[in-house]
């Protein structure tokens, strides 16, 4: 058994004014770009940090994802992004990113709280090296077991046929 957390911390940022398109909100890329950090920061939490990445050559790379943009974000919103891993196998695993506007830089979003933003990943632990697939190390894959949780009711969803 371990003494490690079984939720992930949230990851939070700020929006800045270079953030912002020409519609006044935040600019799809920069969802891309916070979503990144936070999928960072899951890195660190389950053992793949610059450490391993330096000893090993390995890292996660994402391979596919899909993002809903809910609400439009203005300049200055403190974001909190929620991540959960819906599961691991061998040489992947699937999460989600959950961004909420929050009222301060350290506030939690309220239990009721709609995001702003989703994205569900698939990502695949990559020997930079070899430039394939490798197995994740069994501490990387017993804490990504460790942090599973079930599926929110919008992953796994795609996008419709435009008719």
């Amino acid at each position: 058994m371990t003494d490690l957390p079984t939720t992930l911390p949230l990851f939070r940022s700020t929006v800045r004014p270079e953030w912002i398109d020409y519609n006044g909100h935040m600019s799809e890329a920069f969802y891309v770009l916070v979503f990144g950090h936070a999928t960072d920061a899951l890195m660190i939490e389950a053992g793949l940090d610059s450490g391993y990445r330096e000893s090993t050559g390995c890292s996660l790379y994402t391979v596919e994802s899909h993002i809903r943009y809910l609400r439009g974000v203005p300049e200055g919103a403190h974001l909190a992004v929620r991540t959960r891993v819906l599961g691991a196998a061998a040489r992947k695993a699937r999460f989600v990113h959950e961004m909420y506007v929050v009222p301060g830089p350290v506030a939690d979003p309220a239990p009721d709280a709609a995001p702003v933003a989703t994205t569900e990943l698939l990502a695949v632990h990559v020997d930079q090296q070899a430039g394939r697939a490798a197995k994740f190390p069994e501490p990387v894959r017993r804490r990504f077991t460790e942090l599973t949780e079930p599926a929110p009711e919008w992953a796994g969803r795609s996008i419709a046929a435009v008719v």
